[in-house]
Protein backbone atom coordinates (compact mmCIF):
# COMPACT_ATOMS: atom_id res chain seq x y z
CA UNK A 1 0.00 0.00 0.00
CA UNK A 2 1.35 3.21 -0.96
CA UNK A 3 2.17 6.32 1.28
CA UNK A 4 -0.80 8.75 0.66
CA UNK A 5 -0.50 12.58 2.04
CA UNK A 6 -3.19 14.65 4.09
CA UNK A 7 -2.80 18.34 3.57
CA UNK A 8 -3.93 21.05 6.63
CA UNK A 9 -3.47 24.63 6.31
CA UNK A 10 -3.28 26.51 9.40
CA UNK A 11 -4.99 29.40 10.87
CA UNK A 12 -4.38 29.78 14.45
CA UNK A 13 -3.61 26.21 15.53
CA UNK A 14 0.38 26.69 14.63
CA UNK A 15 2.91 29.27 15.65
CA UNK A 16 6.30 29.72 14.63
CA UNK A 17 8.32 31.68 17.33
CA UNK A 18 11.83 32.52 16.81
CA UNK A 19 11.69 31.35 12.91
CA UNK A 20 12.63 27.83 14.32
CA UNK A 21 9.80 26.48 17.04
CA UNK A 22 6.58 25.36 15.41
CA UNK A 23 3.46 23.94 17.28
CA UNK A 24 0.20 23.65 16.60
CA UNK A 25 -1.93 20.75 14.47
CA UNK A 26 -1.22 18.89 12.08
CA UNK A 27 -4.63 17.38 11.67
CA UNK A 28 -7.73 17.56 12.37
CA UNK A 29 -10.20 15.54 13.92
CA UNK A 30 -13.98 15.79 12.18
CA UNK A 31 -12.88 18.07 9.31
CA UNK A 32 -13.74 17.15 5.70
CA UNK A 33 -10.70 17.89 3.38
CA UNK A 34 -10.68 18.76 0.05
CA UNK A 35 -10.39 14.97 -1.01
CA UNK A 36 -13.40 14.22 0.84
CA UNK A 37 -11.87 12.28 3.87
CA UNK A 38 -12.51 12.76 7.43
CA UNK A 39 -10.12 11.97 10.22
CA UNK A 40 -11.61 10.54 13.17
CA UNK A 41 -10.62 10.70 17.07
CA UNK A 42 -7.97 8.25 18.27
CA UNK A 43 -6.92 7.38 14.20
CA UNK A 44 -3.39 7.71 15.41
CA UNK A 45 -3.14 6.46 18.68
CA UNK A 46 -1.69 2.59 17.71
CA UNK A 47 0.97 4.25 15.43
CA UNK A 48 2.23 6.62 18.08
CA UNK A 49 2.21 4.12 20.11
CA UNK A 50 4.42 1.52 17.82
CA UNK A 51 6.92 4.40 17.32
CA UNK A 52 7.48 4.94 20.78
CA UNK A 53 7.97 1.90 21.83
CA UNK A 54 10.04 1.07 18.75
CA UNK A 55 12.18 4.48 20.09
CA UNK A 56 11.38 6.21 16.95
CA UNK A 57 9.88 9.26 16.02
CA UNK A 58 7.77 11.07 13.00
CA UNK A 59 10.04 12.30 10.80
CA UNK A 60 9.80 16.50 9.86
CA UNK A 61 10.27 16.28 5.86
CA UNK A 62 10.43 19.73 3.18
CA UNK A 63 7.34 18.91 0.82
CA UNK A 64 7.29 15.24 1.73
CA UNK A 65 10.61 14.62 0.18
CA UNK A 66 12.57 12.06 2.48
CA UNK A 67 15.69 12.92 1.09
CA UNK A 68 15.28 16.52 3.02
CA UNK A 69 14.81 16.42 7.25
CA UNK A 70 14.39 19.79 7.91
CA UNK A 71 13.82 19.81 11.76
CA UNK A 72 12.68 17.24 14.42
CA UNK A 73 9.11 16.80 15.81
CA UNK A 74 9.96 16.86 19.95
CA UNK A 75 6.52 16.52 20.49
CA UNK A 76 3.85 14.52 18.10
CA UNK A 77 0.50 13.48 20.30
CA UNK A 78 -3.38 13.16 20.20
CA UNK A 79 -5.90 15.34 21.80
CA UNK A 80 -9.41 15.96 21.21
CA UNK A 81 -9.34 18.25 18.95
CA UNK A 82 -6.62 16.47 16.65
CA UNK A 83 -2.92 15.89 16.32
CA UNK A 84 -0.62 17.87 17.92
CA UNK A 85 2.65 18.62 17.05
CA UNK A 86 5.43 20.57 18.44
CA UNK A 87 9.09 20.76 16.87
CA UNK A 88 12.22 22.68 15.54
CA UNK A 89 13.20 24.05 12.22
CA UNK A 90 17.06 23.07 11.74
CA UNK A 91 18.62 26.00 11.01
CA UNK A 92 22.40 24.29 10.57
CA UNK A 93 20.61 22.82 7.22
CA UNK A 94 20.37 24.83 4.60
CA UNK A 95 16.67 23.63 3.74
CA UNK A 96 15.78 24.26 7.48
CA UNK A 97 17.02 27.44 7.09
CA UNK A 98 15.31 27.89 3.85
CA UNK A 99 11.58 26.80 5.37
CA UNK A 100 12.05 29.35 8.04
CA UNK A 101 12.38 32.24 5.59
CA UNK A 102 9.74 31.11 3.38
CA UNK A 103 7.17 31.00 6.40
CA UNK A 104 8.52 34.55 7.82
CA UNK A 105 7.78 35.60 4.18
CA UNK A 106 4.18 33.81 4.25
CA UNK A 107 4.77 32.00 1.23
CA UNK A 108 4.94 28.46 3.07
CA UNK A 109 1.86 28.24 5.18
CA UNK A 110 0.87 24.54 5.59
CA UNK A 111 1.39 21.32 7.30
CA UNK A 112 0.81 17.60 5.59
CA UNK A 113 0.77 14.67 6.89
CA UNK A 114 2.52 11.45 5.12
CA UNK A 115 0.75 8.20 6.18
CA UNK A 116 -0.86 4.42 5.15
CA UNK A 117 -4.38 3.96 5.68
CA UNK A 118 -5.44 0.62 8.30
CA UNK A 119 -8.57 1.18 8.45
CA UNK A 120 -11.34 3.43 6.80
CA UNK A 121 -14.82 3.56 5.49
CA UNK A 122 -17.35 5.31 4.14
CA UNK A 123 -19.81 7.76 5.82
CA UNK A 124 -23.71 8.62 4.30
CA UNK A 125 -22.40 11.51 2.70
CA UNK A 126 -19.43 9.76 0.74
CA UNK A 127 -16.73 10.26 3.05
CA UNK A 128 -13.80 8.47 3.50
CA UNK A 129 -13.73 8.14 7.32
CA UNK A 130 -10.01 7.75 8.20
CA UNK A 131 -10.39 5.40 11.73
CA UNK A 132 -6.22 4.26 11.96
CA UNK A 133 -4.12 5.63 10.72
CA UNK A 134 0.14 4.35 10.15
CA UNK A 135 1.72 8.19 10.31
CA UNK A 136 5.25 8.38 8.50
CA UNK A 137 5.90 12.01 9.04
CA UNK A 138 5.26 15.66 8.74
CA UNK A 139 5.94 17.94 6.56
CA UNK A 140 5.83 21.66 5.82
CA UNK A 141 4.32 22.38 2.52
CA UNK A 142 3.02 24.92 -0.05
CA UNK A 143 -0.39 23.43 -0.98
CA UNK A 144 -2.34 21.86 2.14
CA UNK A 145 -5.32 20.46 1.48
CA UNK A 146 -7.70 21.43 5.09
CA UNK A 147 -8.50 25.15 4.19
CA UNK A 148 -9.33 25.80 7.54
CA UNK A 149 -6.22 26.09 8.85
CA UNK A 150 -2.44 27.55 8.41
CA UNK A 151 1.20 28.49 9.50
CA UNK A 152 0.80 31.85 11.37
CA UNK A 153 4.10 33.69 9.95
CA UNK A 154 6.63 35.32 12.66
CA UNK A 155 5.96 38.85 12.79
CA UNK A 156 2.38 39.32 11.85
CA UNK A 157 0.51 41.27 13.96
CA UNK A 158 -2.73 40.06 16.12
CA UNK A 159 -4.91 42.11 13.89
CA UNK A 160 -3.10 40.34 10.71
CA UNK A 161 -3.96 37.51 11.41
CA UNK A 162 -7.24 37.98 13.12
CA UNK A 163 -8.26 39.15 9.62
CA UNK A 164 -6.27 36.48 7.56
CA UNK A 165 -7.84 33.79 9.55
CA UNK A 166 -11.34 35.31 8.93
CA UNK A 167 -10.57 35.04 5.54
CA UNK A 168 -9.72 31.70 5.00
CA UNK A 169 -12.86 30.64 7.42
CA UNK A 170 -15.01 32.38 5.40
CA UNK A 171 -13.24 30.70 2.57
CA UNK A 172 -13.64 27.03 4.11
CA UNK A 173 -17.17 27.50 4.51
CA UNK A 174 -17.75 28.54 0.34
CA UNK A 175 -15.35 25.56 -0.03
CA UNK A 176 -17.70 23.22 2.17
CA UNK A 177 -20.74 24.57 0.84
CA UNK A 178 -19.33 23.92 -2.62
CA UNK A 179 -18.83 20.70 -1.85
CA UNK A 180 -22.29 19.82 -0.43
Amino acid sequence: MDLEHKFCRFDADITVEDGTKIEGYASLFGACDQGGDVVTKGAYAQSLKALETAGRGVKMLWQHDPAQPIGIWDEVREDDKGLYVKGRLLDSVEKGREAAALIEAGAIDGLSIGYRTVKASKNDKGQRLLKELELWEVSLVTFPMLPSARVAAKGESPEEQDLRELAQTLEGLRLNLAGD
